[in-house]
């Protein structure tokens, strides 16, 4: 269960880790100015748990795999948007950060939400609803529960997940 922090469309990578903060591959580093240019009480207020709530083609731009790490960085649980940008959807399931393709209009800033990864499901607890979200295909589940891509590869002996 967490907060829902709430961000528009169109988010670009730019706008998640700023260019002039890109100086480190320290994640703890990064969540520092992960969306300190549009939500400065970002970094400072966000907690364990919490969700970044979306509208389409969130991830838009460069192809900066420090946006989801400091993403991940935060503790978000998941980012929910009904679309991603192809490459940060990518590089969101190398590092391990979920991903919940659903419609967001229901959802606003501060809501508490809590997601069921086994029933495909948000629950809105402030306003008592619950939508259906795109279920994640089993490999992408397998690589995001084992912590991301090299995670996996190092438990499973160098072996991808089977996709069927």
């Amino acid at each position: 269960m967490g907060r829902a922090w709430l961000f528009g469309s169109n988010v670009n990578t730019d706008v998640i880790t700023p260019g002039r903060y890109n100086l480190t591959t320290d994640p703890a580093e990064m969540a520092r100015f992960c969306f300190c240019e549009v939500r400065p009480e970002f970094p400072k207020q966000v907690k364990p748990g919490d969700f970044i709530v979306a509208g389409e083609h969130f991830g838009s731009g460069s192809s900066r795999e420090s946006a989801p790490l400091a993403i991940q960085a935060c503790g978000i649980c998941a980012v929910i948007a009904p679309s991603f940008a192809r490459i940060f959807y990518r590089n969101a399931i190398n590092v391990g950060l979920a991903l919940c393709q659903a419609p967001t209009q229901m959802i606003q800033d501060g809501d508490e939400l809590e997601w069921d990864e086994t029933q495909g499901r948000i629950h809105n607890l402030t306003q008592g609803g619950e939508f259906p979200i795109e279920k994640l295909p089993d490999f992408v589940l397998a690589i995001h529960r084992a912590g991301g891509i090299i995670a996996y590869l190092n438990r499973h002996g160098g072996r991808l997940p089977e996709i069927k």
